[in-house]
């Protein structure tokens, strides 16, 4: 783990270990040799934490055969990986579109803080952490350079139409600030909006809307925006490149899933 995982984005590196934590408690108390592994054992564990957490069972079965590789290219065991050939848990995929009423009912009751960055997360189509992670110094020549954390994929984004509107209101709003941060997403006193500030935020404008949590959650605006792309442009490639996706297949899974493929009648 720390050969392998500080080479990662910041936030799969956070991930991981959260999944480690879940893997010792079950193969570490009290610790299994890894030769007494055997894949009836990941499928134990699989059942064990699908109970709670189905999906994130997988991801921590991934980190396991992960590890499992690395231990074996570099002498630790000889042992064939008991990941292998062990049927993960279903996933479905998250299938929510957020309509426009239903955002705009979060965003009437959302502070000016959150409102620039529920826009700044639509009109953009970027992550959550990447969006917060905007910065003045990554304008230029009117466009808005962004490098994503995940992919390490990078977009120059144009700052036109709403955008434009969106980003000249940051800058105005920050002028008055005594406390001056370059970031684009700032709280009222002036300092960058941590991730934990902007989760108090959205949940408690989402709790005031009387939204139910599976009925939008923040990451839901990517696919909105990539869905409202496709849809107002009609060129899926646009949505794709918005989204920072090495295919279209990728893009038109994430897209049509949410709301349904656009069709014309018979006749």
């Amino acid at each position: 783990m720390n050969e392998v995982v500080p080479t990662k984005a910041h936030a799969t590196q956070k991930d991981n270990a959260r999944e480690l934590k879940n893997l010792l408690l079950f193969f570490n108390d009290p610790p299994a040799p890894l030769e007494a592994i055997e894949p009836k054992h990941v499928s134990q564990y699989l059942r064990h934490r699908g109970k709670a957490a189905p999906i994130r069972a997988n991801r921590e079965k991934a980190l396991l055969s992960s590890i499992w590789n690395f231990a074996r290219e570099n002498g630790y065991t000889s042992s064939a990986n008991p990941c292998s050939g062990v049927k993960g848990n279903k996933e479905t995929g998250r299938d929510i579109y957020v309509e426009d009423d239903v955002l705009a009912r979060a965003y009437q009751h959302a502070d000016q803080p959150l409102r620039d960055a529920l826009d700044l997360f639509y009109l953009t189509g970027q992550r959550v952490a990447d969006t917060l992670k905007m910065d003045e110094r990554d304008i230029k020549d009117g466009k808005l350079s962004v490098q994503q954390g995940k992919t390490g994929a990078k977009r120059r984004i144009e700052i036109i139409g709403e955008l434009k509107v969106v980003i000249d209101r940051i800058m105005a709003r920050k002028a008055g600030h005594k406390i001056r941060s370059t970031r684009l997403v700032v709280i009222d006193s002036g300092q960058p909006m941590t991730t934990s500030m902007l989760r108090k935020r959205f949940d408690d404008a989402r709790e005031a809307a009387g939204i139910p949590k599976a009925e939008f959650q923040m990451r839901d605006l990517r696919a909105k925006a990539a869905t409202d792309k496709e849809e107002s442009t009609g060129s899926i490639r646009e949505a794709r490149d918005q989204l920072g996706h090495t295919t279209v297949g990728m893009t038109e899974q994430y897209i049509r899933m949410r709301k349904g493929m656009k069709v014309t009648p018979t006749k």
